[in-house]
């Protein structure tokens, strides 16, 4: 009996790989440095029985009927983003998904860019390597002190929390708004206040937001918002990219209607508005928020496990739809 082909959008940890291919033949998109063309995922769900996106990959009715034969998505996503989750199950392809463990390296670069915006780190460095070097007590480079500033957070999930923590330690005020207000002891534990979504904009030095991606949070943040906040005020985005109006951002960056923003996720993925790029009062990253080697590796395990349980016919560690697995070989 011929073994599972299984196609894999980018190539993940070798442990994780090498487990795969003890069961399955498995074909790895060797690039890392990009996201596949759309043509190109096709290409390769036509010559597979599973398919093991990113979280990047965009898996829609025309990826996921490209072959009939499809049997299953095996995604290293938490969520169902990019992943047309009514037409997989329609078609009664399983999609499975990892466990959320991705919560302490995305507070790790949610205050790295709140630090890099705030002290002009990145720009620093870059103008460094140019031989720009204006004087140790030069104002040139001159930013925010985080110490002691307050820290405004726009959801207190898991990762909202991590951040927290991670403000306390730097005697940060913390302030927050979430739809589901918290309990008096995890607001305690956190030194945290609750607040309305328009208080927290208008108090808050740095707002950086956690909320759950769903069409009402879409441009969550716009116009509106923008003019609540302080003009010093820096916001950081390590959600989803489209919970901030880009144009918008744009903006009231250009208008000084804010201080400056740090970005790690982008409403049109993985493009950015030009002008951001241009500025210099942003820090942007490519998505790095679980860019962590162990963490990586941990992930792409999960995923495998998922792929082995469907091969194999036993329930996968964590599927979306699990209403339509069965046994698919």
């Amino acid at each position: 009996m011929s073994k599972p082909r299984v196609f894999v959008t980018q190539p993940i940890a070798e442990s994780a790989l090498a487990r795969l291919r003890a069961i399955a033949d498995v074909e790895v998109n060797s690039d890392s440095s990009k996201v596949l063309p759309k043509e190109k995922l096709i290409e390769g769900v036509k010559r597979a029985d599973i398919l093991m996106p990113l979280l990047h990959d965009t898996v829609d009715r025309e990826v996921l009927t490209a072959n009939p034969n499809l049997k299953a998505v095996s995604s290293m996503n938490i969520t169902k983003d990019k992943i047309d989750l009514d037409a997989a199950t329609e078609l009664g392809i399983p999609v499975t998904n990892i466990p959320a463990i991705v919560t302490e390296a995305t507070a790790d670069i949610a205050f790295s860019l709140l630090l890099s915006t705030a002290r002009n780190i990145a720009l620093g460095d870059r103008l460094y390597r140019q031989g720009v070097y204006p004087g140790s007590q030069s104002n040139h480079f001159a930013g925010q002190m985080v110490h002691g500033k307050t820290l405004g957070l726009v959801g207190l999930g898991r990762i909202g929390q991590a951040v927290a923590r991670r403000g306390g330690g730097f005697g940060m005020k913390i302030i927050y708004w979430d739809p589901d207000r918290k309990s008096p002891e995890v607001e305690a534990r956190l030194g945290a206040e609750y607040q309305t979504m328009e208080d927290v904009l208008r108090e808050a030095d740095f707002v950086s937001l956690h909320p759950q991606f769903t069409p009402a949070t879409r441009h969550l943040i716009s116009d509106v918002q923008f003019a609540l906040m302080k003009k010093t005020a820096i916001i950081i985005n390590t959600s989803r990219g489209p919970v901030i109006d880009e144009a918008a951002l744009v903006r009231a960056l250009k208008e000084k209607k804010i201080a400056g923003a740090g970005l790690d996720v982008y409403e049109f993925e993985p493009n950015a508005s030009p002008e951001l790029i241009a500025m210099t009062n942003t820090t942007l990253t490519p998505h790095l928020g679980s860019a962590v080697l162990e963490l990586r590796e941990g992930m792409a395990n999960v995923v495998v496990d998922n792929t082995i349980a469907l091969i194999e016919g036993k329930p996968p560690v964590s599927c979306l739809n699990p209403q339509v697995l069965k046994k698919l070989f």
